[in-house]
């Protein structure tokens, strides 16, 4: 093999193995509010507690700070544990203790604020997005098109735009709703990083338990 093809295949190979940045706490564009439907979560964790016949549709997935451009800061220094304070708060925002502790340690610490601050923004944030009745608890349809979802997301958040939302399927069946957010949480159009992944025609909702 010659010498620039070996220098190309290290230099490329380093690049794929080099360990992403961080990211700065604070320094991101704005923010997603992702919200999971619990029931297909549910069908491949069927031992979580949260899946234990407490009848969730949506539950809070997290609150990211993401960049504009694309991509998001992950995991930033330091990793401030949570305080004693906010452990309660986030308690009663997140459908577990685990999921709390992960998204904090992934996604707060990049929010320049201070534990429980993040958690009174996120709960602020929860209470910006008017879930549909058409998509609460025991009253979904066994499915809809990705489509249909983001038209009943923007009926019942009149303020959010056109492109201001986002729906994720696993295979045919709906996984996430994730909604944009500025900084202030306000609804926020998406870049387009965040855009819907799901496949045309109709998508299972699978139902509450």
């Amino acid at each position: 093999m010659k010498y620039w093809m070996v220098m190309w295949l290290a230099l490329t190979t380093g690049a794929l193995a080099a360990p992403r940045d961080p990211g700065t706490p604070g320094q991101f564009d704005f923010y997603v509010l992702s919200l999971s439907w619990s029931p297909t979560f549910c069908l491949t964790h069927p031992d979580n507690e949260q899946c234990s016949g407490k009848g969730y549709g949506f539950v809070l997935h997290g609150l990211w700070p993401q960049f504009a451009r694309g991509g998001w800061p992950a995991s930033c220094a330091p990793q401030q544990p949570l305080s004693r304070e906010a452990l309660p708060k986030g308690a009663a925002l997140f459908p577990t203790a685990a999921l709390l502790k992960h998204e904090w340690a992934r996604h707060g610490t990049c929010s320049g604020l201070e534990p429980l601050a993040y958690l009174e923004k996120t709960d602020t944030a929860l209470g910006v997005v008017s879930i549909p009745e058409q998509l609460q608890p025991f009253h979904t349809p066994a499915s809809l098109s990705a489509r249909e979802i983001e038209t009943l997301f923007r009926q019942s958040n009149p303020r959010m735009g056109d492109h201001g939302l986002a729906v994720i399927c696993k295979g045919k069946v709906l996984s996430e709703v994730r909604v944009c957010l500025t900084k202030d949480l306000a609804f926020a159009g998406c870049p387009r990083s965040v855009k819907t992944q799901c496949r045309q025609g109709e998508i299972r909702i699978p139902a509450q338990r």
